[in-house]
């Protein structure tokens, strides 16, 4: 490994440098507790790439530095986002609802992450994959791995919602000489390793680099995980499975196969203060708009995969899966433009938890009428790109300029209006800032 400079964050303003990574509200987070971490800048997302031998590029590279987005899909795909879906969902070639069939035992869905993974070594078209299995003795916490065989990929299935740095193995790609590689990841680690890609085909050699993107937000030291799951759950230690499901809840699957359900509205919220590290309140990027292709489920059913093709060799990562998958339409329902202004207004005072028949009421009235299909995946996204705009300005303010990028006011615009009614001040940033991308902001 060659020589290191003592201080790679020696370019960063000290407002960006503390203890270690913060939580979202006003505490800690465990992650500063690992020496491994320590004098990392606050926004820190753990990717891994400060423990390769990129480190020194580290200023360069990372999204919560410089938010590169707009410039990296130039380079991508040849162009930035069009207006409507794009904005919301990135770039995209192919967008399909689809399954495997049958589906894969032990996955987080119906397996089709792992399954693209372990084809690509079967077919010989990569020589390795980036990926996370879980650590040994634990349901949940990520161990980053570089596996050589299919089977390696096919043993890693299932979610490990907790932060992985999986670019440490940067290192282990140098070291074996790998030359064509995939990487399975979040949208965080993929910034960072398009980023960083050119000099990694300059000085590894490396020949082809395939990115599966999983959607990713709101994720969590594993320590704050395990307190997550001790106060949502009446049985935390027996849960295989979580997610945050388009029906407005949580749904645990247990040992025993059956399911946990909590409805978003009965989160005890007031117990969760601060579990969130400031760096997933700062990402504006949930559906991992730089990957090649994306593999989630917020924008389709129950029960199906929502799937995202957005370059060349997206569509043929698509196409080597079609004969092993069932496809349905995309569907679209509710308005999500009525309830943001009241969302904001949330934002701004959240309230105090409803008594039960009103929450049980709100439940239904999200479920039964709310944004369902596309429209829920739409939703969703306005609002933490929101919430996440009003982290950066009450923590981070004067790196607006830096991590926000421009897409995301152009998404928000329908909402410019409600927006100034209820903070007091424009959507938009002052004019004559300028934006990651380059382009300079106009006053709303």
């Amino acid at each position: 490994m060659p020589d290191q400079p003592a201080d790679a964050f020696q370019d960063l303003e000290p407002e960006l440098m503390g203890d270690g990574p913060s939580k979202g509200l006003r505490e800690t987070t465990l992650l500063s507790r690992d020496a491994r971490l320590a004098g990392r800048p606050k926004l820190c997302s753990d990717c891994g790439l400060c423990d390769s031998f990129l480190k020194p590029e580290m200023a360069r590279t990372c999204v919560f530095v410089r938010n590169q987005t707009e410039a990296i899909e130039q380079r991508l795909f040849g162009r930035n986002r069009q207006d409507g879906d794009e904005l919301r969902f990135g770039i995209y070639r192919d967008m399909q609802i689809a399954r495997m069939k049958p589906p894969v035992p032990g996955a987080q869905w119906s397996g089709m992450v792992t399954t693209l993974g372990a084809r690509l070594l079967e077919r010989g078209e990569v020589e390795a994959v980036i990926t996370a299995t879980t650590m040994p003795g634990t349901r949940f916490a990520p161990r980053p791995i570089l596996a050589r065989t299919p089977d390696k990929v096919r043993a890693s299935a299932g979610n490990k919602p907790a932060l992985s740095p999986n670019l440490a193995l940067l290192d282990e790609v140098r070291a074996r000489g790998v030359k064509r590689l995939a990487f399975i990841g979040t949208s965080c680690q993929v910034h960072m390793l398009r980023a960083a890609q050119p000099q990694l085909e300059a000085e590894l050699g490396l020949e082809r680099l395939d990115v599966i993107g999983i959607p990713c937000s709101d994720n969590v030291a594993y320590p704050d995980l395990v307190y997550f799951l001790d106060q949502v759950s009446k049985s935390p230690r027996t849960i295989v499975h979580y997610e945050f499901m388009q029906d407005y809840s949580l749904k645990m699957r247990h040992e025993d196969g059956h399911i946990e359900q909590l409805n978003f509205i009965d989160f005890p919220m007031d117990k969760l203060d601060g579990v969130f590290p400031s760096a997933c309140l700062s990402c504006f990027d949930y559906p991992n708009s730089l990957a090649d292709i994306t593999i989630g489920y917020m924008g389709a059913p129950l029960g199906w995969q929502w799937v995202l093709a957005r370059s060349e060799r997206g569509e043929a990562l698509l196409e080597m899966l079609r004969p092993e998958l069932e496809f349905q339409p995309a569907s679209s329902a509710g308005d999500r433009h009525r309830g943001m202004p009241r969302y904001l207004q949330m934002l701004a005072n959240p309230p105090g938890k409803p008594p039960k028949p009103i929450r049980m009421l709100i439940a239904w009235l999200q479920r039964h009428r709310g944004p369902r299909g596309l429209e829920f995946a739409r939703a969703i996204i306005e609002m933490k790109l929101f919430r996440n705009l009003q982290h950066v300005r009450e923590r981070f303010g004067r790196f607006e300029q830096r991590i926000v990028p421009a897409h995301v006011y152009r998404t928000l615009a329908p909402y410019a209006e409600d927006y100034a009614e209820t903070f007091g001040r424009p959507l938009t940033p002052e004019s004559g800032i300028e934006h990651p991308s380059g382009d300079t902001a106009s006053r709303a």
